[in-house]
């Protein structure tokens, strides 16, 4: 298996009753689990994905598709009927008791959803518990546990027991758990699907925070389709026993496989999942800042926009210029567009859309998206923006209208680029380096 790889499942089924090994076979050969029931209820079809490793993978389907079977199927706490599965790199299908013990003390442990904690330990002890099963010395544990537990929220709390806790404290013990024991997977079960709204999004909030830090593989299965975009890096979504889709949250959101994924994801809060990158349109209203202002005022001309985007090289964002203040400059004979740049405020590609309405609001100009070298990848005008959260589809390919139009006709513009035909000598070659970077 691919060393990125930290989980592979492989054609994974899963039947309860009479004849399992029959009923898998006849559901590989075409048969409907209705056709099969009489045999036996069919919990996983021929489940296959790959878990990269560092990512949160996130298995969503309602009650009764097979999720919690599938995560069970991960760590050998129950038996598949048939397919494979890999866990950094050991196949635990059909492998020993002791290995599978091995397996579940180095590589994988699991949170659940009530938490499964000793009641008679303390916060510390149930932290501990895993290093003490695995045997190390009880100094070492309670040194590993706290570093933990201090990671998880918990400090003060090490001495307190389970029935003093709160639900919320209760499942940071169960994940300062599995998170003591070092694994390299950790998979969780409906893990905050117990938890008060509010304390859930807190959990969720936390564990991303935990996952962009320690770097772990995560399995996270929900019924909560918001937890799941919240949470995914991609989305493995399930259906009466079979993975009808896997993708990332935007593309479970923009592109669903069939019907029934489309109608599980249509009351999705889409402002919080989409972000500038699903949304930009190409920057067509750009000029280099090395053309000059005629070029960028043939520019406005052709496009009917009252301001373009300017570069430097490599397209290094620079900022705006307006048609006014670049005809004052065509007719002063001026040649330096970095004389009037207006700079408004550029939005990475990874900001989601709730948090690009105030700036969209407060600049009138489209959104200049922006990577971390300051390049411009692509461009967000308010039509767009509001067309994406109200999931409505746009028919033009790109909008090139910076504001409202521009004040300045075409020809008043033509009129202005012919009377100062004469400052381009004067300007040197200014025209003849119009274009983009």
């Amino acid at each position: 298996m691919n060393e990125s790889i930290a989980v592979q499942a492989k054609n994974l089924y899963k039947v309860f009753g009479k004849k399992p090994k029959e009923v898998a076979r006849r559901l590989s050969e075409g048969a409907s689990r209705d056709e099969v029931s009489a045999l036996g209820t069919a919990a996983v079809i021929d489940a296959s994905f790959e878990v990269k490793t560092g990512e949160i993978f996130v298995v969503m389907g309602l009650s009764g598709s097979g999720k919690s079977t599938l995560i069970r199927m991960l760590n050998g706490l129950v038996e598949p009927t048939s397919g494979t599965v890999t866990v950094v790199g050991t196949t635990i299908t059909d492998i020993s008791q002791a290995e599978l013990r091995r397996v579940r003390q180095k590589s994988v442990s699991m949170v659940f959803q009530h938490f499964a904690l000793l009641p008679h330990r303390t916060v510390l002890e149930n932290a501990a518990f895993g290093l003490e099963v695995q045997g190390i010395a009880p100094v070492e544990r309670r040194a590993r546990a706290q570093r933990v537990v201090e990671l998880v929220g918990l400090a003060g709390w090490e001495d307190k027991l389970p029935r003093q806790l709160s639900g919320g404290m209760q499942q940071r013990v169960g994940l300062a758990r599995a998170l003591t024991a070092e694994t390299d997977v950790l998979l969780m079960d409906e893990a905050f699907s117990a938890l008060d709204p509010l304390i859930r999004r807190e959990m969720q909030e936390q564990l991303v925070e935990l996952q962009a830090e320690l770097g772990k593989t995560i399995i996270f299965i929900t019924h909560d389709l918001n937890e799941a975009m919240f949470l995914g890096d991609r989305i493995a979504v399930m259906r009466d026993g079979r993975i009808v889709q896997v993708g990332s949250p935007e593309d479970i959101l923009t592109d669903p496989a069939n019907d029934y994924v489309a109608q599980f994801v249509q009351d999705v809060d889409r402002a919080r999942v989409l972000t500038a990158a699903s949304v930009m349109e190409p920057a067509s209203a750009e000029v280099s800042v090395t053309s000059g202002p005629r070029n960028a005022l043939r520019t406005m001309r052709d496009l009917q926009s009252s301001a373009v985007f300017v570069v430097g090289r490599g397209r290094q964002y620079l900022g705006v210029v307006r048609d006014r203040d670049v005809m004052r400059q065509v007719k002063a004979g001026e040649t330096d567009l970095r004389d009037i740049l207006r700079k408004p405020q550029a939005v990475s590609p990874d900001t989601p859309l709730v948090d690009l309405v105030e700036p969209s609001i407060e600049s009138g100009l489209p959104l200049a998206v922006v990577n971390e070298t300051g390049k411009l990848l692509g461009t967000i005008p308010r039509v767009t923006l509001l067309a994406a959260l109200g999931n409505v589809p746009l028919t033009t390919q790109s909008i090139p209208i910076m504001e409202s139009p521009s004040r300045l006709t075409r020809r008043d513009i033509s009129e202005a680029l012919t009377e100062t035909v004469g400052y381009e000598a004067a300007a040197g070659t200014e025209h003849r380096t119009g274009g983009r970077a």
